[in-house]
């Protein structure tokens, strides 16, 4: 109990939120890399079903072999060398190994220990900002998940249900308590903020006969919702839409990317669901007296 009570301190507990968020980091890597592959894993098996339901559509190889976020053990794509557990300590065995694997000396890319740091550095701000609280270790996850589903968006173009469905309730959950918004205002937020983007799909599917968002964005915006209420919503779409207005010019003018390919929109709802979670009343208080 004394343990404990040290622990939340507040001079103390940002900082133990910082190495579990490093720890986390880590295993945000591997979620990232691996959520979508368990995905691509049971789409292929359902639709295997579907097109040969009475016959045996797996090997006894793939029906044994297990994939998930704990089993097999992580291992470098190249070689298969095994990572063992002195080099994977959150940045430490990134930098002792120069960025490369042990055992064929290929690199191992930036992003690994970039996504442990911002892990790292997202619980330690949470920490400091709401204490050893609720709300504090609310925070904390509504950050990691943002993390990774900004990275597996960027890579796949997916946002898993896993994820989304999780944060939406989670967030309902914990405004149970009243943590981030009253109750109503998150139950409100929730439905607004899959029926706004739901409106603006529709609207430019009817006008053009182009998709210009995935299902997953709305669900993503109706979890930022659940967990900071309706009022929130404003502050999210317009934010969102400026980063990625601006990210989207800028990859057309320096690496040529085309008008027609896509660009994931989570990672800026992400992104503003971040800053508005930390700083968004401030923000609405002193820039946008209207929403508020």
């Amino acid at each position: 109990m004394a343990a404990i009570s040290g622990l939340a301190q507040p001079q103390v507990f940002p900082w133990v939120a910082a190495v579990l968020g490093l720890c986390i980091g880590s295993f945000l890597n591997v979620v990232i890399h691996r959520l979508p592959k368990m995905m691509e894993r049971e789409w292929r098996a359902q639709c295997a079903e579907l097109a040969a339901p009475t016959e045996a559509t797996h090997s006894p190889v793939e029906e044994s072999a297990s994939y998930n976020l704990v089993v097999p053990r992580s291992r470098c794509p190249s070689c298969g060398h095994a990572i063992t557990a002195l080099e994977n300590i959150p940045i430490v065995s990134w930098l002792v190994l120069r960025g490369k694997c042990s055992a064929c000396s290929t690199p191992i890319s930036v992003r690994y220990p970039a996504v442990e740091i911002a892990a790292g550095l997202t619980a330690g701000y949470a920490a400091w900002r709401y204490g050893f609280s609720l709300a504090g270790l609310g925070a904390m996850v509504f950050c990691w998940v943002m993390i990774a589903l900004t990275f597996i968006d960027l890579d796949t173009q997916l946002l898993p249900d896993d994820l989304t469905l999780l944060l939406l309730w989670g967030g309902l959950a914990l405004n149970l308590a009243a943590t981030f918004a009253p109750l109503p205002s998150a139950v409100i937020g929730a439905i607004a903020g899959y029926l706004s983007l739901w409106t603006v799909y529709w609207a430019f599917k009817l006008a053009t006969g182009k998709e210009g968002m995935g299902f997953g964005d709305f669900k993503l915006l109706a979890a930022i919702g659940a967990w900071l209420g309706w009022q929130a919503l404003p502050l999210v779409i317009l934010l969102s839409s400026m980063v990625g207005a601006v990210a989207g010019i800028s990859l057309m003018i320096f690496t040529k990317h085309g008008r027609n390919n896509p660009i994931p929109f989570g990672p800026y709802l992400a992104t503003a669901g971040l800053i508005a979670l930390f700083w968004g009343p401030e923000i609405t208080r002193r820039w946008l007296p209207i929403a508020g």
